[in-house]
């Protein structure tokens, strides 16, 4: 959704570091293979936003996931990372809904979780007092429901 909307509206983009990480690994991923991940995203956030020539730009993730992932898989957080989450803030996240069915992919990864999942991204952008928008919908209603959510800012 985030490069959809990225090209809809000609801005940048900034790709999920761990899918091109994770589709390169060859093996189970491990802890410290998601503290890297979570540097990498860091830095491509930071490089896409030197090189930005528009007043927008969409993420595909943020560290808020990261840090769900390591709770979630590992049962441990970093301790700097809810420092570093407060650091990095976004004018709005598009928080997408579970309406729309399971798509197997290779790293995707709990596909009975999803309601938890989704409750636990909630909970934690209520934490931080972030600005958010559940998206809901299917094929072009679901981009239309984020097209809505971001009339306020762009």
């Amino acid at each position: 959704m985030a490069e959809q909307l990225a090209a809809f509206y000609h801005a940048s983009f900034v790709p999920e570091f761990a899918r091109e990480y994770l589709q390169n690994l060859n093996r189970k991923y491990t802890y410290d293979d998601v503290l890297y991940i979570a540097e990498q995203q860091m830095l491509l956030e930071k490089k896409v936003e030197e090189q930005a020539s528009g007043k927008c730009i969409f993420y595909d993730t943020t560290l808020l996931t990261i840090k769900i992932w390591f709770r979630v898989v590992f049962d441990s957080v970093p301790e700097d990372i809810d420092e570093r989450i407060r650091e990095n803030t976004y004018d709005l996240y598009l928080l997408m809904d579970i309406d729309m069915p399971w798509e197997p992919d290779p790293l995707r990864e709990h596909p009975h979780f999803r309601k938890e999942l989704l409750q636990m991204h909630i909970e934690e952008l209520d934490r931080i007092g972030a600005r958010y928008v559940v998206v809901q919908g299917v094929g072009i209603g679901r981009q239309q429901c984020a097209q809505q959510a971001l009339l306020s800012l762009i």
